[in-house]
């Protein structure tokens, strides 16, 4: 019998030592936890061909929230398939279009709750993972990740949302102007992975959250206004209401901007967009000017491969502190 083991990424001890661990420029292994039981027949684990699983909780636009693989890749229901009990009905030609979800290994979970994940046996005899009873599946025409070419397919294949239902249209999709603009459907930011970068915010739409080195976080400081801030739109906090998925709240805050608007912050870095990601998935700012970087799910900032350049970033941590600029200099100063 395939024995099974869930990494819980959210674990109160872990997600405690997480707010309490200085950032090292390397990211914290998820912690891995025995399966508990048989949770109704089902038990959590991997992606088709690989020794290891992740699931991770992404925002994908025009879905919203899904799961999607260790790559990015976004993951399906198929509403031919049973949940209670958790049956799959896409087997030969139909699993060629659909890969299944294989169980092989261990499975680490960001996003999802443990409890939801499981496993079905399919016709051949495999195990394939399930959330909330449901199969998942990738699509073969996802060429890469952050695509959703299989949504709404014969209107019977949808994304899959945190806890096994379909994922619908995300609220605001396809605004990519000002900070104010993004606030305007609520803020939400998820614990997410970029492709060539790793473990990253997403905000709302997907779209991948940066830290400048030249702020501060004790205290939270922004220096970027101006015409950095229009290069560089601040995530604003919307009154303090703001959505978490993955990341722990304790990390969450926000600072006083130059123009008197709250900006979000995370481990005390005021939080940004880049006006030059034009897509979800995008990671063109890392490593831009040597002072922007990915800001990663524990407020850390990123040590992957810069996107546009190809470059390796730095994987020592951001400065604690930074000397702010002469009040009343704007943006030109610091180097955006």
């Amino acid at each position: 019998m395939l024995r099974t083991r869930i990494a819980v990424a959210a674990a109160s001890v872990a997600a405690g030592m997480a707010v309490l661990t200085a950032c090292s420029g390397a990211t914290a292994q998820p912690v891995i936890a025995p399966a508990a039981g048989t949770g109704g027949g089902q038990v959590g684990n991997a992606a088709a061909g690989s020794g290891q699983t992740q699931l991770v909780v992404a925002t994908v636009a025009n879905l919203g929230q899904v799961i999607t693989d260790k790559d990015g890749f976004t993951l399906y229901r198929y509403e031919k398939d049973t949940a209670k009990p958790p049956k799959s009905n896409c087997d030969g030609d139909c699993a060629k279009a659909w890969p299944p979800v294989m169980a092989q290994g261990d499975v680490q979970v960001q996003g999802v709750d443990k409890s939801m994940v499981g496993t079905v046996k399919r016709s051949d005899g495999t195990e394939q993972i399930t959330v909330g009873g449901w199969p998942l599946y990738r699509y073969a025409k996802d060429a890469k990740a952050g695509e959703a070419k299989g949504q709404g397919v014969g209107n019977v294949w949808f994304g899959v949302n945190p806890t096994g239902g379909k994922a619908g249209q995300a609220t605001g999709a396809g605004q990519q102007g000002t900070g104010q603009q993004q606030q305007a459907a609520g803020v939400k930011l998820s614990a997410g992975q970029v492709s060539g970068i790793g473990p990253a915010i997403v905000d709302q739409e997907g779209f991948t959250l940066y830290l400048f080195t030249k702020d501060s976080k004790k205290p939270s400081k922004s220096n970027c206004n101006g015409d950095c801030a229009k290069t560089w739109p601040p995530v604003l906090s919307n009154g303090g209401k703001v959505e978490l998925q993955g990341i722990d709240e304790k990390l969450l805050g926000s600072v006083k901007r130059a123009d008197g608007t709250e900006q979000v912050t995370v481990g005390g870095w005021p939080v940004y967009r880049f006006a030059k990601d034009a897509k979800a998935g995008d990671a063109n700012g890392q490593g831009v000017n040597g002072s922007w970087f990915v800001i990663e799910p524990n407020g850390c900032k990123s040590g992957g491969t810069a996107a546009s350049t190809g470059a390796s970033a730095p994987s020592q941590q951001a400065p604690a502190s930074e000397p702010a600029p002469a009040s009343g200099s704007g943006s030109g100063s610091v180097g955006y």
